[in-house]
């Protein structure tokens, strides 16, 4: 009984620090964020969101992890270092990294001067592509080989060169370059910069090229996703493109492991979402944030659980994810006392059996002790020590079993005796007054 009692208290004990633990930890969270190279858009983004996040939640520290480009992000996530970063869709993707945001869009854009022979991507092989220079650029390169690939154009086949986006107009004009290669979003990015390079000095608004099997380059390379370019999408005066036209477009996500809890990555969507507009007066890269689809098929850094339930079902407060866990917790906690009085029940059953062995065995002793001989006597008067020594030093008998220990020492001790006595020359068993054996044994099995 003192036994279960104390298992009870345990059991309260730790229910209350599993509480505590979870009302201290769940409303705090260290948050590792990968920002890219200091000075760059994505440092900049990363760093407003820092801020924004730890002024509205004081018990979110943000720990910023510079890192040397879009592959280093993808290996933070994928190595446990980081718990967020910014990766391109096309670009070294995390295989552990799942959607929390869509940061920005961008075009991919095939952009070749007027009256340009080159009227396909597939044309493009044995010619010489200009791309904006920059950090971007091996990344803009892997994406134009991928292209290329896809047309069965050997990637080795198209020279390149990288200049900054102002002079790439005037390698086109030069003849340097046949056609201009540039990854940006719509609106001010390298795209307008180079067809402002490319219309500078009278050169005519320059064509963007169609790239109709934007859905089957999808469905081969999965980080590629079709866009309609709107009518002066580019440029507006004179506007390109001149009308609205398909071509491929790669993304910016804010990503994290998928092993991050459900609740926080729904929690880190719901504040970036919502601060959206504080973040605009931040950092442009905020312009374009937007949710991803939860219901997308995309194999490529998939939505995020949390975010998916978050988009799917809605707002929900602080309140009702604390009863969720409450739940969890509480049926942990049941569980876990299930086990615990099963636990405490086999111990006493396992005690029971032990107490009543030792009282048979005080029993046998009595009843061995009705035909023992004198060396025979003293082996069972050890054993009898033996119990009592049990019964003194272990002290776990239930009260319903000390009286029948009492009863069955007393019992041995007095079996014995009377052998003893017995045997002695003129003791009791050499007169007419000697018990049979097998009465005597009798008496004891009604005794116990």
């Amino acid at each position: 009984m003192r036994r279960t009692w104390l298992w009870a208290i345990g059991l309260a004990v730790v229910a209350l620090a599993v509480l505590a633990a979870f009302h201290f930890w769940s409303l705090k969270a260290d948050l590792r964020v990968a920002t890219g190279p200091k000075g760059s858009v994505a440092y900049r983004f990363m760093e407003a969101f820092a801020e924004l996040a730890q002024k509205d939640h004081p018990r979110v520290r943000v720990e910023l992890v510079p890192v040397a480009d879009l592959a280093a992000s993808s290996k933070a996530v994928e190595t446990g270092t980081a718990e967020l970063a910014i990766v391109r869709s096309d670009a070294a993707t995390p295989s552990n990294g799942e959607t929390i945001a869509i940061l920005r869009r961008d075009a991919v854009a095939f952009l070749t001067p007027p009256k340009s022979p080159v009227d396909s991507v597939g044309a493009l092989s044995g010619r010489t592509v200009a791309i904006p220079a920059g950090p971007l650029e091996s990344f803009d390169s892997q994406a134009l080989d991928t292209i290329l690939s896809y047309f069965d154009v050997s990637p080795a086949s198209v020279k390149r060169i990288f200049l900054p986006a102002n002079e790439i107009g005037e390698a086109i004009r030069a003849h340097h370059a046949a056609a201009a290669f540039a990854v940006g979003p719509v609106g001010p990015g390298p795209v307008v910069d180079v067809v402002r390079s490319m219309t500078a000095r009278g050169g005519g608004a320059p064509t963007l090229l169609a790239i109709d099997e934007a859905d089957a380059i999808n469905q081969r390379f999965p980080g590629f996703e079709s866009l309609d370019a709107p009518a002066g999408a580019f440029r507006g005066r004179p506007e390109v493109p001149g009308d609205t036209v398909t071509t491929l477009a790669v993304t910016y996500r804010l990503v994290s492991p998928d092993v991050m809890p459900d609740a926080v990555a729904g929690a880190i969507a719901r504040s970036l979402f919502r601060t959206k507009a504080r973040l605009e007066a931040m950092t442009p890269l905020a312009a374009q944030i937007e949710a991803p689809d939860p219901d997308a098929k995309n194999p490529v850094l998939p939505v995020h659980p949390g975010v998916a339930s978050y988009l799917n079902e809605g707002d929900q407060s602080f309140f009702d994810e604390i009863q969720q866990y409450l739940y969890l917790g509480g049926l942990g906690l049941s569980i876990a006392g299930s086990l615990a009085a099963v636990l405490v029940s086999s111990l006493n059953r396992r005690k029971s059996l032990g107490e009543r062995r030792q009282i048979d065995r005080l029993l046998q002793l009595a009843d061995d002790a009705l035909s023992a001989q004198e060396e025979d006597l003293k082996t069972l008067e050890t054993d009898l020590k033996g119990v009592v020594a049990w019964f003194v030093t272990t002290q776990s008998v239930d009260a319903s079993n000390a009286a029948a220990f009492e009863i069955a020492i007393s019992h041995a001790r007095h079996a014995i005796d009377i052998r003893r006595q017995m045997l002695r020359p003129g003791g009791p068993g050499e007169g007419p007054g000697h018990a049979p054996p097998g009465e005597t044994s009798a008496r004891s099995a009604a005794l116990a």
